[in-house]
């Protein structure tokens, strides 16, 4: 998830364990504590863009991070809390949830995490809510204001804690429900189109969990296509082909093997102009489910190494007017 939803998250998080503790301070801690497994981007400074796709979410994203690092953390913050009342036992549970509760959300993003590093480099990815969600990171953001402006003895700021989680929760188990239906769906279409038993995946497009994109493998290529909860009519798929013949010389560089690890099996490369390009699909198209043919968000020039700088989110918003929020706002509400 962004920062600012781990913030927030970290700061109600942080009050319910700690707040009659330490006082309005359990929200400063608690989102700084919710943010540490993001450490990884430190990385960015010194390895190529290719390998740092790799790291980010990986290690400090892990089980076995959040299990090492609890116990320090909590040693730190019983000396540096003293008078606190709060046992190491207590702290232990605060670092461990805050960082547990990251890991825990980020999975259900496309990225995918490291939840098993160092022993395995799965990536788990449940793709049941996108990067950035409002409806899911306003309740704890409201919940984080009126834990700031209410006094430390206020018998209201349990309330406003249970509000700004639990709404969050009803939000992510509305999501799954959505991607159940959804792929309920999808699995229909494909059996219908003589496509069935195909490898696909379905996820959010940007900033809502109801209208989901669909990418189904076929041997050389994939079926395409947007799904909203709202729908009436059928899912309309578009092939769009893999390309692999013009990866061929870039085989065996450390470029491409690190990002075709990266893309889960789940990547087209094509020309534009005299540069070769690598998309990954697992983050979406832009602006798809209003153009025939749109670009991948996530788009990588391989003969171009030094023009890739931020590549996960490359264009996501290019050309959100007024029109195209519409437009959006429209094919969310169904066909």
């Amino acid at each position: 998830m962004d920062t600012l939803t781990h913030i927030v998250l970290g700061a109600c998080i942080g009050e319910a364990i700690a707040g009659r503790q330490i006082g309005k301070k359990a929200l400063i801690l608690g989102a700084l504590a919710q943010n540490i497994p993001d450490i990884d981007f430190v990385a960015s400074f010194w390895l190529p863009v290719a390998g740092d796709v790799l790291a980010h979410r990986g290690f400090t994203h892990s089980i076995l991070f959040v299990l090492l690092l609890s116990p320090l953390l909590a040693w730190c913050s019983s000396k540096m809390f003293r008078s606190s009342g709060m046992n190491s036992g207590r702290w232990v549970l605060f670092w461990g949830l805050q960082m547990g509760v990251h890991i825990f959300i980020d999975a259900f993003n496309a990225y995918g995490t490291g939840w098993f590093e160092p022993f395995s480099h799965y990536r788990v990815s449940f793709n049941t809510m996108f990067v950035a969600d409002p409806l899911f990171s306003i309740w704890p953001a409201i919940a984080m204001v009126a834990l700031l402006l209410l006094k430390r003895a206020s018998s209201k700021r349990m309330l406003w804690i249970k509000m700004g989680l639990g709404l969050s929760i009803v939000y992510l188990v509305m999501g799954i429900c959505f991607k159940l239906s959804i792929d309920s769906k999808v699995e229909k279409v494909l059996g219908g189109n003589a496509i069935r038993g195909k490898e696909y995946f379905t996820t959010p497009t940007p900033l809502n969990n109801m209208l989901w994109y669909v990418v189904a493998k076929d041997d050389s290529g994939y079926y395409t296509g947007y799904r909203s909860v709202f729908d009436k009519s059928d899912l309309r798929l578009h092939f769009v082909s893999r390309g692999d013949s013009l990866l061929v010389p870039q085989v065996g560089k450390n470029d491409l093997d690190k990002l075709l690890q990266f893309s889960n099996g789940y990547y087209t490369a094509e020309m534009w102009h005299d540069t070769l390009v690598f998309n990954v699909m697992r983050f979406g198209e832009m602006r798809g489910w209003e153009r025939p043919d749109p670009r991948f968000v996530f788009h990588y020039f391989l003969t171009q190494p030094d023009d890739n700088k931020l590549i996960v989110q490359r264009g996501r918003f290019a050309g959100w007017d007024k029109a195209a929020v519409l437009a959006f706002w429209r094919r969310i509400k169904g066909i």
